[in-house]
């Protein structure tokens, strides 16, 4: 408690349970407790029940390793779900491309040559009198998830254009993350077979 709050308590304490006639044995219990300053802290001063409130560091530290132990065990399954977005977000991107290279089609009567490019969706090049365009949304042609360019060819080796994304590692092959995406073959999942 507070000294001049602790004071008054005993001093009214004293003052209501001394008699008339009673030797002032209080009053001088009263100036000893008084004079004296108390050594204890006010933790301990109050009792167990005025216990000061707060976490303590063996409570810190469980909660802690609660938290890095779920951490442990759930990162790694969201990081590995963030590599599956992109390469299904590259797979969208070739997708929505093939139907803008339909559309130019449809117009022109052929796909863009490989040195006309994806370009060809955006701006119309020479020679091209039925070009309709611009076919994509966007004015201008849209990196992959990992920042770099489309590779696009026509005709291709595998239908009349080929277009494709080398993945995370920018190299040709690879598994899971590093795989490459393609318009003439989907994304191989783990554990899953992709026909070619």
């Amino acid at each position: 408690m507070i000294p001049c709050v602790e004071r008054f308590v005993i001093f009214w304490y004293l003052s209501r349970s001394r008699r008339p006639g009673d030797d002032p044995r209080g009053a001088a219990e009263l100036r000893e407790r008084t004079e004296r300053p108390s050594v204890m802290p006010p933790a301990i001063r109050g009792g167990a029940r005025h216990r000061q409130a707060g976490f303590t560091l063996i409570e810190l530290l469980v909660v802690i390793v609660i938290i890095g132990l779920l951490a442990a065990l759930v990162g790694p399954k969201l990081f590995g779900r963030v590599g599956k977005g992109k390469q299904a977000a590259a797979q969208a991107q070739i997708e929505l491309f093939g139907a803008a290279l339909d559309n130019f089609r449809l117009d022109v009567g052929r796909y863009p040559t490989t040195e006309e490019g994806l370009k060809a969706l955006l701006v119309k090049s020479g020679g091209l009198e039925s070009w309709d365009g611009p076919y994509l949304k966007k004015q201008e042609i849209p990196s992959d998830p990992w920042g770099r360019s489309y590779l696009y060819t026509s005709p291709g080796e595998h239908g009349e254009y080929d277009l494709l994304s080398y993945g995370a590692d920018g190299i040709t092959g690879g598994d899971g993350e590093n795989q490459d995406v393609m318009s003439w073959k989907g994304i191989k999942r783990a554990g899953e077979r992709v026909e070619p």
